[in-house]
């Protein structure tokens, strides 16, 4: 199969899964099963470790970018696919947590208020934003599209690793109000 062909053959699934993972997560957010009736343990647990793995991946991010800066190119295709994993694993608890547990409000008043819905709402439109773009700059390096490759991949890495930075913000802002 062509390069071509292949991104093409993707593009669909880019598509698909742009759409549809932020919708999923959006309406799995306003279901919380305890609510619904169902006999399940709050997650509790699962922000501190999901803000880790926020952490995690931006550590990776940055060494799967010294990785290909220093021409190691197997090593930042893995380091990807951790990043990847890492995002994938982080999406699960986040709406995990969120179907079994309440939402926590920010306690917080004044200028720092708003700085904290500031970071969370560009943390949360950013994190609908690089669906795509990940997927897209994955596509084109598994298409061996590497010219194209590197031009998405200089608009992805930045926002990937702005939205997995902020995530650990947010949590860390935030956490002083969980009960």
């Amino acid at each position: 199969m062509k390069n071509q062909d292949l991104e093409q053959k993707y593009n669909k699934w880019i598509v698909v899964l742009s759409v549809t993972i932020p919708l999923v997560v959006a309406l799995l957010f306003g279901v919380n099963l305890r609510k619904l009736g169902y006999d399940v343990e709050p997650l509790s647990f699962l922000p501190p470790i999901y803000a880790t793995i926020n952490g995690i991946t931006a550590v990776v991010l940055v060494l799967a970018v010294m990785a290909i800066k220093n021409g190691n190119r197997r090593l930042h295709e893995n380091l990807m696919k951790t990043a990847i994993a890492c995002s994938i694993a982080f999406l699960g608890m986040y709406v995990a947590y969120h179907m079994t547990s309440d939402s926590t409000k920010f306690g917080g008043e004044g200028l720092i208020k708003y700085v904290y819905f500031f970071i969370l709402i560009t943390h949360i439109i950013l994190s609908i934003v690089i669906i795509p773009l990940v997927l897209i700059t994955y596509v084109r390096a598994l298409a061996q599209v590497f010219d194209k490759h590197k031009k998405i991949a200089k608009i992805t890495f930045p926002i990937w690793l702005y939205v997995a930075v902020t995530g650990v913000i947010v949590y860390l802002m935030i956490s002083p109000y969980y009960v």
